[in-house]
């Protein structure tokens, strides 16, 4: 199979397991060290020729054998160090199908294959020409594989943020082993400043941990026991016992740069319009050299005595035989027009792009989403998980006169501990926060669909709906207030000790912090903002109007929300989807650009086309500009390939331009290309 699909001009990569993310870069690196090789022993032959051939020309006394040596010096230049150029130009004219090589090999081989019959005819030899043409395409293979690599940067950074080493707690005690023997299930000690080893759990110790290398975020993130940890982060303080999740292939760093690469190794929807072109365009170049060659043989008077305007130039000589001149111009065609820059300017836009946003939270799992992104006319959000953390948290706490906010606090938690709702429980939660000491309920009971009761403290504590009150509820004033809580879409109980009311305690899923500022941040880019939920219309519509959401949809059941994305975009076009649930998988799936939270679940991840680290919905404003920010380079990668080739050519046709000069300007404007694409660095996302 290798043998068929390298006889088709391919090259197979790998034919063994899944190539590791250290096994690309060291391959990487290898391919940049045989490049820069191949130039560089090419560049002493070449060099000689040139000293050889200034002696030759210029001097009163002509180089005996002069012929014979630059064939010699000249053959391993264009037929060994060359030859990865060649081999690959002769497997695409088999084939049928030239390619950028074959307008090298043609501008190299022939010329020096012609300057043999100098050895016995008097006229001007090409080998000189085809040895400095090959030498300046290796300098620009050289330079494109460099700045190609250092485009893909970002997967060697991320190799290098992993640790190599973790301490277990074994049958033997601690000890130290190497991050490849770390299973799922080990413990593992991580003391202050020491990166954790891979993903896992908090199970002992308190500590901030800097998450920047994971989420762009660069304030530290407190950790407590029950607290997933992200694998290469760093304990700011404090001892920590991890036990471990997921580890080698499974880790979110292993993950990250698996997505970086499959991203990198994309295809978008204009790169496979360029490669149409160049493929197109390698056989209209040979065409065109052709062309030239005949209209020089055909019409030498109108040629010659247009160059001779311009033989100020040092490498235009219309003293020159006719051949000769012919020649000159058809290889300098042929040379100039290889359209090396064209077939950069997407892939290493989209390697920078990719290795940039991974490097801020945003990860690219289909490279098309680049493209786009940027022509999506409005976000559908889901709410719970995407624009809400996903959980209840108490948001308001109300007391009567009489008392104060910590006694109920204190009684409705203390009651609370005895239930599993989770309603109960982000009450505890909050008291355990503000540091109140609880005691433990006695005689605790579940009232079905209102609430719950018990005994605390020798006091009977009941906790419930509004509704469960007696003897008249409550005050006019505490009444206004429940109303007021309930318009805002919160959850409301009344905490009740001996038949006194205490007050009530407000329980919502609250918004993540700064939704609202990027609702309105994508508002300033154009998009129209939609919310998506099961929840009923007055609770949506109320933190709609809080944070400022152009569009809702409510009371939404799981299997309409594809139904929704459609609608959408019959409506406005293109159409970005955010969710994080199961349930959203579909829905992230039929939109033009399917946006899944990092903090979601594996099968939205999976459907997602673009992935939020942090769970932030500030990311898809990131998200937005990377994708701009990406094509806007890709543009101008082909403008400026397109703007050489088409100033170029005809000036080369006309006999103005020296091959060899072509061949450098050639490599120069592929190195430009990319270095334009690796700016991309300094965007502002």
């Amino acid at each position: 199979m290798r043998r068929v699909v390298e006889g088709a001009g391919y090259q197979v990569l790998s034919t063994g397991d899944e190539e590791r993310p250290e096994e690309a870069v060291a391959e990487d690196m290898r391919r940049t060290q045989e490049a820069w090789n191949r130039f560089k022993y090419s560049l002493v032959p070449g060099s000689i020729i040139m000293v050889l051939m200034a002696v030759h020309y210029m001097s009163p006394v002509s180089i005996p054998f002069y012929v014979l040596f630059t064939l010699l010096l000249g053959f391993p230049v264009v037929f060994i160090w060359g030859w990865p150029t060649q081999r690959s130009a002769l497997k695409a004219f088999r084939n049928l199908r030239p390619n950028m090589d074959s307008l090298i090999a043609l501008g190299s081989a022939p010329p020096y294959v012609m300057g043999i019959a100098g050895l016995w005819f008097p006229y001007v030899t090409f080998v000189e020409m085809a040895t400095w043409i090959m030498i300046f395409h290796l300098l620009g293979r050289y330079l494109e594989v460099k700045a190609r690599g250092r485009a893909s940067q970002a997967i060697k950074r991320l190799l290098t943020l992993g640790a190599k080493n973790a301490r277990v707690l074994r049958a033997a005690g601690e000890m130290e082993v190497p991050i490849t023997e770390v299973e799922v299930g080990d413990v593992m000690i991580v003391r202050p400043g020491e990166k954790i080893p891979t993903d896992g759990e908090v199970l002992e110790g308190e500590s901030a941990i800097d998450e920047s290398m994971a989420t762009g975020e660069s304030l530290p993130v407190e950790k407590k026991p029950g607290n997933e940890v992200i694998g290469a982060t760093v304990n700011g303080r404090g001892l920590l016992k991890v036990r471990a999740t997921k580890v080698g292939r499974d880790s979110f760093l292993s993950q990250v740069v698996k997505l970086v690469e499959q991203c990198q190794g994309s295809k978008i929807p204009i790169q496979e319009w360029a490669d149409r072109v160049t493929g197109y365009m390698v056989p209209t170049v040979i065409g065109y050299s052709l062309l030239t060659f005949i209209l020089w043989m055909v019409f030498p008077g109108f040629f010659v005595g247009f160059i001779e305007r311009f033989d100020f130039l040092p490498w235009v000589n219309p003293d020159l035989p006719g051949l000769v001149l012919a020649i000159l111009a058809t290889v300098a065609v042929l040379v100039i027009s290889c359209p090396c820059a064209l077939g950069l300017a997407t892939p290493t836009a989209l390697m920078v792009g990719s290795g940039f946003g991974a490097e801020r939270g945003v990860l690219i799992r289909k490279g098309e989403a680049i493209q786009t992104m940027k022509e999506v006319r409005a976000i559908i959000l889901d709410k719970t998980g995407t624009l809400t953390k996903g959980k209840p948290e108490v948001t308001d706490v109300v007391s009567s006169d009489a008392h104060s906010e910590e006694q109920v606090l204190y009684y409705a938690a203390s009651l609370e501990q005895g239930s599993e709702h989770p309603l109960g429980e982000a009450i505890v939660n909050r008291a355990r926060n503000q540091g109140i000491r609880l005691d433990e309920p006695r005689s605790f009971e579940a009232l079905t669909g209102a609430g719950v009761k018990g005994v605390v403290n020798g006091i009977e504590v009941l906790v419930g709906k509004p509704e469960i009150l007696e003897n008249g509820g409550l005050e006019p004033e505490m009444q206004d207030r429940l109303n007021a809580l309930q318009g805002e879409a919160k959850t409301v109980m009344t905490v009740v000790a001996d038949n006194s009311i205490l007050g009530m305690i407000a329980v919502a899923d609250s918004l993540k912090e700064g939704t609202a500022e990027a609702i309105r941040e994508l508002q300033g880019l154009g998009l129209k903002t939609i919310m998506l939920t099961g929840d009923n219309r007055s609770t949506a519509e109320a933190i709609a109007r809080e944070i400022g959401i152009d569009e809702v949809y409510a009371e939404v059941l799981p299997g309409e929300k594809v139904e929704m994305v459609t609608r959408a975009q019959q409506k406005y076009g293109m159409v970005a989807m955010v969710g994080d649930g199961i349930n959203d998988a579909p829905a992230i799936m039929a939109a033009n650009v399917g946006i899944a939270m990092g903090t979601g679940t594996d099968i939205a991840i999976e459907a997602g086309d673009i992935i939020l680290v942090r769970g932030e919905i500030s990311g898809i404003v990131s998200a937005i500009r990377l994708s701009k920010a990406t094509f806007s380079k890709i543009r101008q990668g082909y403008f400026w390939a397109w703007f050489y080739n088409g100033t170029a050519v005809p000036i080369a046709g006309l006999g103005l331009l020296h091959p060899m000069i072509g061949a450098l300007a050639m490599a120069v404007s592929s190195f430009t290309v990319t270095m334009n694409a690796i700016r991309l660095k300094k965007a502002r996302i």
